[in-house]
């Protein structure tokens, strides 16, 4: 299959908006590492400081491959919200958000440089493979701190949306039989 034209302002201004977003990252998961307190406080500790270490290598990727088209590297980082939430819980719920935008911008510069380069092509594919794999690593943390996260089997969808409805129903059937009780006592109470 012959290579496409590759539109290079277009994968310039993503390299930057990718670097902008990695280097938030450094600081989001520097201060997670700081605010980590309880048991499991060391591993996770860990993990956060590796995560951005991870995210200071991706950013220096992302500025070398922008300078190589003739880019400039950013001087600022993205937006960073301060939920002021830092429980184990939070912080991990946080860094899942994190890692779902960061996929998000790295399958928008695949869709950019998909049969224009090769080694682009190759470059969004690892880093989304990374996001993905960095994501299953924070549902598992996720479960021990009994936050459900749902599952990406998506072969059963259906049934499970037929379940979810069905329990609705009777969720709905429950509480339309409290509330009947409810407005017999209060019918008998007044009389």
């Amino acid at each position: 299959m012959p290579m496409r034209d590759l539109n290079v302002k277009k994968a310039q201004k993503l390299l930057s908006r990718i670097m902008e977003f990695e280097l938030a990252g450094v600081v989001r998961y520097t201060h997670y590492s700081l605010m980590v307190a309880g048991p499991n406080r060391i591993p996770i500790v860990a993990f956060m400081k590796a995560q951005a270490s991870e995210s200071l290598l991706h950013a220096q990727q992302a500025g070398e491959i922008l300078t190589g088209l003739g880019g400039h590297p950013t001087l600022t980082i993205a937006s960073i919200p301060e939920s002021y939430k830092h429980s184990v819980k939070d912080i991990l719920e946080e860094s899942l958000s994190h890692e779902r935008d960061a996929l998000d911008l790295y399958c928008e510069f695949l869709d950019v440089v998909e049969d224009r380069s090769v080694y682009l092509e190759e470059f969004a594919r690892t880093q989304i493979a990374q996001e993905e794999m960095h994501g299953l690593e924070v549902r598992k943390m996720l479960r021990d701190v009994a936050v459900s996260e749902p599952d990406f089997d998506h072969t059963h969808e259906h049934d499970e949306d037929e379940e979810d409805q069905d329990d609705v129903r009777d969720g709905d059937e429950d509480q339309e039989k409290k509330d009947k009780k409810k407005k017999k006592k209060d019918k008998k109470r007044d009389a």
